[in-house]
């Protein structure tokens, strides 16, 4: 009975949560309502789903500000037009974009994330409850509400399937619809229903009531002490003794060269300062010398790590990724001199330096994507006017150049492209596409092919209309240059007379052919029209146009237009061609 009222109280904390947070509720319900309409009908309205994410954590960070050092509602209203605002920037920005791009996408998850941390940092700035308190209740809750969320999917999910299965069909669609409603809607509230209210700044009298609820959502259970003290601490230290003895056994060597090793040191440093700060309450001998070792240990790894990854720029640049990892090590490192020499309470530091980071590596001009770019910008252009191929803003192709200088320029130039930078780059040429342009722009292959090959792909749109007009059938086919044998398309019948359309391979030539009821020919296209028209074409991908789609060839007894659905092309540069494509066949017999 007493854990059903426990839930119930839980439950009922959801109004509460709305009501503390309503502009967050409202982004999530958003969202969920958005997402349903993108399983309904299969279009992505991402943007406005992010936009709908970013503003609910926003709003709660500000909601958090707010309890924290406000008290009247004017500046409630004020801080959440403020939210409204930037959620709306957010979006336009987003939406003005080409498209949803890596770097969109990391620069909006490092923001949540210092988003989140803020959430649990601002509600104990300079209080009497410290962020560890803060940062074990939003632990605690985020683990509930993923447990509770689970449990009520898998039995949504259980009554939906026993319905479908018994009684009546329902469609496949119904569990996504129930996933988005509990794991959008539900679980961030519940999540948020958990978090208890911190006391204002300009509280000076002691709540007991209060204090007993934080004490309650802060409290370490005798399970959680147990793993974290006796499992986690334990095996972290075995791990710790594995890594120093790598260092120490490979210091003159593979060590400064082993790329590897970066995501497993991060993954490293991150399980230190979440163990840390989560053991920071905990009294027992375990905890008591994590806190005093570890802290001291993580700084050498992490200093060597960064030393080593700065080593590897001289030979790669500066990437996104290796930019997060030498910036995530260096916050490392002034975390472990801050847990070293700071007191467990103060950990509120950490918060604050992970935020500042975060907006560091976010927003120009020192952040990760515009130092990268302009880092492999200038090792592209170095190389190239080292070896004499860059002349008024034009690339000069030269397959003479050394093997090291090959490797760098493919290496910026693969990373230029992922990240769709090439276009800023103003010596490239426009429309830059890395496999298909690489070897004419630079004069080598980008892989060490033994000969260059030329990709090209055409399609028509799958809701332009096609004229039938004048024609007796429509027909489909594929067209492959690997087939060999003859094969029959279909059989034509019109006033008494029978045809039959085939596909036909005679050498090197391969068509589409009408024959008679004595087998006699009547009309013929040859597919090397297809071919020949678009390897031709400056565009190595491109939609074509119901005009250049049509391909058609007439004499006194028949007529054949031949329509191309899509057509993929490649040619290596010792003439070796290879192609397919799908094709509609309209046939009109006189």
């Amino acid at each position: 009975m007493k854990r059903l009222t426990m839930l119930s109280n839980q439950l009922r904390g959801l109004t509460h949560a709305i009501t503390r947070y309503p502009l967050t509720a409202a982004f999530f319900l958003s969202a969920a309502v958005i997402n349903t309409i993108t399983i309904h009908t299969g279009e992505s309205y991402i943007n406005l789903i992010l936009a709908c994410v970013v503003g609910a954590v926003l709003c709660a960070a500000l909601q958090a500000a707010y309890e924290r050092f406000f008290n009247k509602s004017s500046a409630r209203l004020l801080l959440m037009g403020i939210g409204i605002a930037l959620t709306l920037a957010y979006y336009l920005i987003i939406k003005a974009a080409p498209e949803l791009s890596e770097e969109i996408g990391i620069r909006t998850l490092v923001a949540l994330l210092a988003l989140f941390f803020a959430y649990i940092w601002l509600p104990v700035i300079r209080s009497k409850i410290s962020f560890n308190e803060s940062f074990m209740a939003a632990f605690k809750s985020f683990f509930h509400s993923i447990f509770y969320s689970a449990v009520i999917f898998g039995g949504c999910s259980l009554i939906i399937s026993a319905i479908d299965l018994l009684i009546v069909d329902i469609p496949s669609k119904a569990y996504a619809h129930t996933a988005n409603i509990v794991f959008i809607v539900f679980a961030p509230l519940f999540f948020l229903s958990l978090i208890p209210i911190y006391p204002r700044k300009r509280d000076a009298a002691k709540n007991t009531e209060l204090d007993d609820i934080i004490e309650r959502a802060a409290f370490c259970p005798r399970f959680l002490e147990v793993l974290i003290s006796y499992i986690i601490i334990p095996l972290t230290a075995i791990f710790t003794v594995i890594l120093l003895l790598y260092i120490l056994l490979n210091i003159q060597g593979s060590f400064w060269t082993n790329n590897l090793l970066e995501p497993m040191l991060v993954s490293y440093s991150i399980t230190i300062i979440i163990v840390y700060i989560l053991a920071s309450r905990l009294q027992n001998k375990f905890a008591a010398l994590f806190r005093l070792i570890f802290p001291k240990v993580l700084i050498p790894i992490v200093v060597f790590q960064i030393a080593s990854s700065i080593m590897n720029l001289r030979e790669t640049g500066i990437t996104h990724t290796r930019y997060f990892v030498i910036l995530f090590g260096i916050f490392s490192a002034c975390a472990g001199v801050v847990m070293s020499v700071v007191p467990v309470q103060k950990n509120g530091i950490l918060a604050a330096m992970l935020i500042a980071f975060s907006a560091i590596s976010i927003i120009p001009p020192v952040d990760a994507f515009t130092v990268s770019r302009m880092s492999q910008e200038n090792m592209l252009k170095n190389v190239l006017v080292q070896n004499s191929m860059l002349k008024d803003n034009a690339i000069i192709p030269n397959s003479s150049i050394k093997e090291e200088d090959k490797k760098k320029i493919v290496s910026s130039v693969e990373y230029l492209s992922m990240m769709q930078y090439t276009n800023k780059v103003v010596y490239m040429p426009k429309d830059f596409h890395v496999y298909e342009d690489f070897y004419n722009t630079f004069g080598f292959e980008a892989y060490g092919q033994p000969e260059h090959t030329r990709y090209v792909t055409v399609y028509l749109k799958p809701e332009e209309p096609i004229n039938i007009a004048g024609y007796d059938v429509l027909t489909r086919t594929s067209i492959n240059l690997d087939e060999t044998s003859n094969s029959k398309i279909s059989d034509i019948e019109k006033a008494g007379v029978k045809y039959t359309l085939k596909k036909e391979r005679k050498g090197n030539q391969y068509g589409i052919i009408l024959r008679g009821s004595s087998d006699e020919e009547i009309i013929r296209f040859s597919t090397d029209e297809i071919f020949s028209r678009y390897l031709n074409k400056n565009e190595n991908k491109s939609v074509l146009s119901t005009d250049e789609a049509t391909f058609t060839t007439e004499n006194d007894k028949a007529k054949l237009a031949v329509v191309v659905q899509n057509a993929n092309m490649n040619i290596s540069s010792n003439n070796q061609a290879y192609y397919n494509a799908e094709v509609y066949v309209l046939v009109a017999i006189k």
